[in-house]
């Protein structure tokens, strides 16, 4: 599709190099080894690209936008994900749903450039490894939380510092929410669960969530 080579600039070769799968991804699409290695590296194009032009910011918020979309559709989920898709069809809807939310810029034709080199599944992968890239660079660290429901600006704010108090550091927080976990809250930062005292200071947290249900 016109147009990449102007927005992506010298960097777009590099992009297109990681284009084509394998026959062996082709057939397997969602096999962890293979999602995980191309997804840093598209995640890695992406940061540096965002970080030459001044638009991490901008970046983050779209990708979270598109892994928002992602969590509430069960048909964009399957568009990313299944095999059955031309590239044609993969990057059309692809575009039209960027284009309807309106995300432009690096995240929009990022997202129509993995569409068009059959890489679409990747991301949900370039999207968490966009985000720990940014955390490093921002010195923090990335607590994924998973809540049986949306927290509240105060439950995010409480969690924030509970775990600044535990970890020493400012920690970025990225909330998943699965009603099938019942209640509470499950922490993790980098492969970790929470350890057992910082789960006794998060008592508080969940003990408030319960009772806001």
């Amino acid at each position: 599709m016109p147009g990449y080579e102007h927005v992506f600039g010298a960097k777009f070769k590099k992009l297109v190099r990681l284009s084509g799968p394998t026959r062996e991804e082709a057939r397997v699409t969602d096999q962890s080894s293979s999602v995980s290695g191309v997804a840093g590296r598209y995640a890695s194009a992406l940061f540096d690209l965002a970080q030459e032009t001044a638009s991490l910011e901008a970046v983050e918020s779209d990708l979270k936008a598109f892994r928002d979309m992602l969590k509430d559709s069960d048909d964009l989920r399957r568009l990313v994900v299944s095999p059955v898709f031309s590239a044609a069809e993969q990057e059309g809807a692809i575009g039209a749903v960027a284009d309807k939310a309106e995300i432009t810029g690096l995240v929009g034709n990022f997202v129509r450039l993995l569409a068009r080199n059959r890489r679409l599944f990747v991301l949900p992968g370039a999207t968490t490894g966009f985000m720990n890239m940014l955390a490093d660079h921002r010195g923090e660290i990335t607590a994924e939380v998973t809540s049986a429901r949306p927290l509240s600006d105060e439950h995010l704010a409480e969690l924030k510092t509970s775990l600044k108090a535990s970890l020493g550091k400012d920690p970025a927080i990225d909330v998943v929410v699965d009603p099938s976990i019942l209640g509470g809250l499950i922490v993790k930062v980098g492969s970790k669960m929470i350890d057992t005292s910082l789960k006794t200071k998060l008592n508080s947290v969940t003990t408030r969530l319960k009772e806001a249900s």
